[in-house]
């Protein structure tokens, strides 16, 4: 067994995220991993754990985080499940579920997400339905993850129809983001993270987007610095926005800024590989801008820094870069249909006054939404 000790110092920053008796901290920093025991501990109400994680994440950190709880006398167990986005199935919910049964799972057990988005979504979910609900932990491995998905509860799998229609709000006990497992990211992987963190400028921080206008190179490259304060800005920001609407009422809508464009784009290409989440976010965050633009809502000068921003650093901005001759603006619009967000048959878009100055609408007319994607594609 690795000695804890023998790695370097686990520095870290703290958050709490306020909702009543389902509060919790979010800690960013370095070399957490390795001293997870110590925090994960005080928070256990039985002596076992067991781990979910995926074919990527698994070889590289799955030790880790085993030698870590066994040194605090926390028993651990493994699941590893496929990586990507397929796994946000009800094939392999079931799956887990099976397995968490299997194993004699009982509500003292305290089971940890040690993944990016899709392991934290869908074992948060398992945590949320097995024995009607036991605790849960995430430890998210990529940007998308410790800036987004990990904090706030959301929990869930994809349809058929649309991406997490089924699912539920379960919070975690404890958001652990170790900065240095980005290291392994592919800088794919690091790209589409970074989208989410854009978003958090835009919807109400013009200052931090214009601090990611200069430091988004260096911080992509590893600068640990830039990304701790990325991180955390991100986390304060989305913390700050459930704590007042925790299950998405009214305000958190705003943290959807681009996905009512995004996730239509993720269901046209099949939530693979083809377009990763935080790259239909882009190009989302784009469209809204634009159309903003088009109703005379926003500068244009706004939404082309927004866009030649995002394309600065890498990300796709342009619908017409993804289209194929098969899509059309009545199929986009019937997936915007089937989003979380709509209402009564009203498409719900976030759309922008200014950077740092975005508003939940209702009031997008069908014919100049009809018209805005034709051009689009």
């Amino acid at each position: 067994m690795n000695d804890p000790s023998s790695s370097p110092p686990a520095t870290e920053n703290l958050l709490r995220l306020d909702l009543g008796a389902r509060s919790y901290d979010i800690l960013v920093g370095d070399h957490l991993l390795a001293r997870a025991g110590e925090f994960i501990a005080p928070l256990m109400k039985g002596d076992r754990a067991i781990v979910v994680s995926d074919s990527n994440v698994a070889p590289l950190y799955l030790e880790t985080l085993q030698n870590a709880l066994g040194a605090v006398g926390i028993q651990c167990s493994a699941i590893t499940l496929p990586a990507g986005e397929a796994s946000k199935s009800f094939e392999q919910l079931q799956g887990l579920t099976d397995l968490l049964l299997k194993s004699g799972v009982d509500r003292k057990t305290m089971l940890i997400a040690l993944g990016g988005g899709v392991i934290g979504d869908l074992a948060g979910f398992a945590a949320a339905i097995t024995m009607r609900g036991i605790e849960f932990i995430q430890i998210p491995t990529t940007v998308l993850s410790q800036v987004d998905s990990s904090v706030g509860g959301k929990t869930g799998i994809n349809s058929a129809y649309g991406k997490n229609l089924i699912g539920a709000f379960h919070q975690p006990r404890l958001v652990l983001a170790d900065l240095q497992t980005l290291d392994t990211l592919p800088r794919r992987q690091l790209l589409a993270g970074y989208g989410e963190i854009v978003k958090y400028g835009l919807i109400n921080d013009p200052q931090f987007f214009s601090w990611l206008e200069g430091n988004a190179a260096a911080l992509l490259k590893g600068d640990k610095d830039l990304q701790r304060h990325a991180v955390l800005t991100s986390c304060a920001s989305k913390a700050a926005i459930v704590a007042k609407d925790e299950r998405e009422s009214g305000v958190r809508a705003l943290l959807n800024l681009g996905h009512t464009f995004g996730h239509a784009l993720e269901a046209e290409t099949g939530y693979g590989d083809t377009l990763l989440h935080g790259e239909a976010v882009s190009i989302g965050m784009v469209m809204a801008f634009d159309l903003s633009v088009r109703m005379g809502l926003c500068p244009e000068k706004d939404a082309a820094r927004v866009r030649s921003h995002l394309e600065g650093i890498g990300l796709a901005t342009d619908l017409k870069e993804l289209a194929t001759p098969t899509w059309t603006p009545e199929r986009l619009v019937a997936h915007m249909g089937l989003d979380k967000k709509a209402e009564g048959g009203t498409l719900v878009f976030v759309l922008a006054r200014a950077i740092g100055d975005a508003f939940i609408s209702r009031d997008v007319a069908p014919a100049e939404l009809h018209t805005f994607l034709s051009d689009s594609l």
